[in-house]
């Protein structure tokens, strides 16, 4: 299990967090692994974004680990970009057989204070680009036969919460089309899976505008302010998991040996999943 010799792996929104722990991760057992993240930060979005030398880091430790990297600044939502990036794998490294749809961004705004970029940046993110890639990468997993695709969605891809629509709709979007395109690809050896994981411990949950939200009673919110809350939204009492709990995952989904795996969602949430039936 988790021998990844010979194969090659697209992650994106890589330069940190949980795209760099999939990315050397998959790297360490033996990928060659192709990322990309936009290292650009926007308006819509309150957290400052991946950099470009973080981007270079994960590009690093792949490369430390014994493995090529091809490492590109590229915006999933820019179809063109991502198909261009594709291309670039399949010229260099020959195709690619697991591909990780990993970018996203969180910008929540009450509806009635939301505005257009908001809608447009999370949607374009966070659903627009793993369409993107997903559709970049399945003719050639097509041809070849074989392939994993794995989707990140969120354990609100599967509830709500205020201040979110923009985000719940994009992520529960996720889940609907990868149901979709593990029916289309069912027959080609493709699988298609997505991983909906809680509170994660990257600046995207770890913000201080986001402990202003949590904590609105406290004038300059820290961490340990918000963790309380956070702890909330899972069913066990712990206020964040570590990336690499969600890369064990995508390690399971990945592997050659999960063939007959396909269509499904799987939490790594601390059992927030358990008070959702969708």
């Amino acid at each position: 299990m988790n021998d990844f010799t010979g194969r090659v792996a697209l992650v994106t929104g890589a330069a940190r967090g949980q795209g760099r722990a999939h990315a050397v991760a998959l790297a360490e057992r033996g990928a060659d692994v192709v990322i990309c993240d936009r290292c650009e930060d926007v308006p819509a979005v309150v957290y400052a974004m991946g950099r470009k030398d973080e981007l270079a880091e994960t590009k690093a430790l792949i490369e430390a680990a014994g493995r090529r990297c091809i490492a590109e600044r590229a915006d999933t939502a820019d179809q063109a970009a991502i198909q261009a990036l594709v291309s670039r794998a399949e010229s260099e490294f020959g195709g690619i057989d697991i591909a990780i749809a990993n970018a996203g961004v969180s910008a929540g705004a009450p509806i009635q204070e939301a505005f257009d970029g908001h809608w447009a940046e999370v949607i374009g993110t966070n659903l627009t680009g793993v369409f993107n890639t997903v559709a970049a990468v399945a003719p050639g997993m097509i041809a070849r036969g074989y392939g994993r695709i794995i989707t990140i969605s969120s354990m609100l891809g599967r509830g709500a919460a205020p201040g979110q629509a923009a985000y719940c709709a994009s992520k529960w979007g996720v889940v609907g089309m990868t149901k979709s395109v593990a029916l289309d690809l069912a027959p080609h050896g493709v699988t298609a899976n997505v991983i909906a994981p809680g509170n994660i411990a990257t600046p995207m949950a770890q913000n201080d505008a986001l402990y202003r939200k949590m904590r609105p009673d406290l004038e300059s919110p820290t961490l340990a302010d918000a963790e309380p809350i956070f702890a909330t939204l899972h069913a066990q009492p712990v206020p964040f998991l570590e990336p690499f709990e969600v890369t064990r995952a995508v390690l399971y989904l990945a592997d050659e040996a999960s063939a007959h795996i396909t269509g499904t969602v799987m939490p790594v949430d601390a059992g927030a999943a358990a008070r959702v039936t969708a």
